[in-house]
Parts: C-alpha cells; structure tokens; sequence
C-alpha cells in the first residue's frame, strides 16, 4: 500500500495513496487554500509536488480551470506533424501531459470517505460506489485516510450520477445504469446494428456468447430477442454490473454473466463481440473500453472464434473504422486478420455516429470523427466448423 506524507500546522500527517489510473504518488506535498496564487499553483506543480487543497471546494474546481488555461498556454507536447496518426498522437500526449499536472492537485477523504473542506458536496456515497466500503479508523489513528487526486474525485462524482440517472437505450426501451469504472453505452448506434441484424437461422432460442460485455447492453438486446446469452468481461465491477442491469431488466433467467477472459466453454450459435476500436495503449482501467493495445482482443476473438462456433454458426464483430481514419490501422490489416483466422464475411452493416464530437469542428480529430463509421461484420469460417486449421 502507498502512502502520502505532509506537514500541516507543526504536525506531520499520512494517508493511503489511491489513483485509478495506477499514477505514483507524489514524492513531495505542500498544503494549499485559498491564499494560494494560481500561478504559484503551476509553478508547484510543474515541479512534480503534489498540492493538498485546504481551502473551499469550489474554489478547489475554479483553480483547476486556472492550472488547465495555463497549460494550454504553455509549449504542446507529443508528435509534431500534419498528418492524422501525427495529430491523434500529439492529442494523446497532450490530454496525458495534462491529466499529469491536473492530478498534482489532492484533497484527503477522512475516515468513511468524508470530505472536510467548505462548501464540499457529500461525496460518501459517490466514493463507497467507486472504491468499496471505506476501511475502518482504529482508535481514530488517521489510517483510514485516502488521499485522492480532485479531478478523479470529480470523475467518481459524475459516474455515479451516470450511475443514479441510467442511460435509456432505445432499442430496449429502457435504462442501462453503468457502474464506476465500466465503459457506459453513451453511443447508440453500435447497440441499434446488434438490435436489427438478422439472427442466425436453424435455431429457435439460439445460444449468444456476448464477449466483453461491460455494462450488458447487448446481451440484454440479445436476449430480449430471445437469444440464450452467456456474456463474459474479465473486469470484475463490469461483471457486477452486467448482472444488475440484467436482473433489473428482466431477463436474467436468459443471459448469464461470468467473469473470463474473453471465451467461456463450449460453443455458441452467435458469438458478439464489441472490442475496444482503437489500438493504443490505455492510461486507466476505463480507456480498456476504448483502446485495445496491439488490437489484442480483436485479434484473439478472430483467432478462437472458429472454433467456438456451431455448425452453420457466425461470428458479429462491432467496429468502428476511426482506427482507419486515424492511421492506427488499415482495412487490408483487417481483411488479411480475418482471411488469416479462417474467416469470410458474410455481409456487413454500417452506420454513422451520432455522439456531440462527430459535429464539435473544435475537436482536433473533427475531421476523422466526421466521416466515421460503425459497422458489424457478420463473419462465417470458411472450412467446416471443428476442422484443426494449421497456423
């Protein structure tokens, strides 16, 4: 376990080192408040010391819009050339570089995740949803002290009001209710294709695996459509949570979730799988919802789906092509991925996104998001199912 330690009014005071995104804790900590200058916030932080806010809360959020304009301001990291990959990487380094300075701003959660600073919302709640039930204070030793970077207290803050509100999934007519730490279903139109591509023929009740299903939005649509579904993730909250929202929408008694990685046993009729679209390497446990470093999980659902298949069975995968657009990977890798793996398409479905960056001209990837679009592949082995293919 990693600890903070600091000196405040004469006394020298520790705490347990929390970061969802696995950053170090910092070697050196100075206590801040409202007496403290912006720039001299920047300044401190550059240099790597973490800064323990004292003072009001919401002059806490005003300062890290303060440190956020004065890193824009200062020189742009990353990749320096015009074309696309160039500026994808140059935005990555940029967004990490600044997600660095900003952390260096802490507070600490006392015992039972209180937070002692003026005007502060009550985060207990927030913070039991996100990291489990608080660790005990012995004899009110301190040790129940977490210190916490602010902008991921104000992560955990917003995902649990994603949490609390849902997020209404028009092809179920209801709410999907995403837990901390699992990738939400805000973008509509992958879960619309899984709703409306035809199911394989020659089963009644067919049986779906759902690999990686995060929150199970698809295994529910599936399973409303009457599919039998075993749904899979390797991250245990997206397990907890996929079992929830499946019981709270009725149909847990035709999906069920294990945790694995990737396959469970046996072999399906349909197998659905919604990888990670951009290969790169993720900075936190969330961005596994976005990039798949070295396209692992696409490459290894390609690989094993033959062999996980029924007779006359197929495979869906959901893709966007932005990696495409992005220079990150091109249609003939991923032609020649799946001809490798013994596969063959069988059709494809395309549509286009409909998420506020597609149409935001600020966003430096505007013109990548604009042109974007998602399609499902439906894949089907080109030998007969079961037949040892040599590699």
């Amino acid at each position: 376990m990693s600890t903070i330690s600091w000196n405040e009014n004469g006394s020298a005071f520790s705490a347990r080192w929390h970061s969802e995104n696995a950053s170090p804790a910092p070697a050196r900590v100075v206590v801040v408040d409202d007496r403290t200058t912006a720039n001299a916030a920047h300044r401190l932080a550059r240099a790597e010391t973490g800064l323990l806010w004292r003072g009001d809360f919401h002059n806490a959020r005003q300062l890290i819009r303060a440190l956020e304009r004065r890193h824009q301001r200062g020189p742009r990291a990353g990749a320096g050339g015009s074309d696309v990959a160039s500026l994808f990487e140059g935005h990555r380094a940029r967004r990490a570089a600044r997600a660095e300075l900003l952390g260096r701003l802490l507070v600490v959660l006392e015992p039972g995740y209180s937070l002692g600073l003026r005007r502060a919302p009550d985060v207990r709640k927030a913070c039991d949803h996100a990291y489990g039930a608080p660790a005990e204070d012995p004899a009110g030793s301190g040790t129940g002290r977490t210190c916490v970077s602010l902008p991921e207290l104000l992560g955990v803050l917003s995902a649990y009001q994603w949490h609390l509100k849902g997020v209404h999934i028009p092809a179920l007519d209801a709410h999907i209710y995403p837990d901390y730490g699992v990738f939400s279903p805000v973008r509509g139109e992958y879960v619309d294709l899984v709703a409306r591509a035809p199911l394989p023929s020659g089963a009644e009740q067919p049986l779906v695996f759902d690999l990686g299903t995060g929150t199970g939005v698809l295994a529910a649509v599936l399973a409303r459509r009457g599919a039998q579904v075993v749904a899979t993730d390797i991250n245990r909250r997206a397990v907890t949570c996929a079992r929830a929202n499946l019981r709270r929408l009725g149909v847990a008694d035709r999906a069920r979730v294990v945790e694995a990685d990737l396959w469970p046993d046996g072999r399906a009729d349909l197998v659905v799988c919604n990888p990670p679209w951009l290969p790169a390497q993720p900075t936190s446990a969330l961005e596994l919802g976005i990039y798949d470093p070295g396209s692992d999980m696409l490459r290894r659902f390609l690989n094993g789906l033959p062999d996980h298949l029924t007779p006359g069975g197929e495979g869906w995968l959901v893709l966007s092509d932005l990696a495409e657009r992005l220079g990150l990977r091109t249609r003939d890798e991923l032609l020649t991925r799946i001809a490798d793996a013994g596969l063959r398409v069988a059709a494809r479905y395309d549509t286009s996104p409909r998420h506020p960056r597609a149409s935001d001209p600020a966003d430096p990837l505007h013109e990548a998001r604009r042109h974007e679009v998602t399609s499902l592949w439906r894949l089907v082995p080109i030998g007969p199912p079961g037949v040892l293919r040599i590699s």
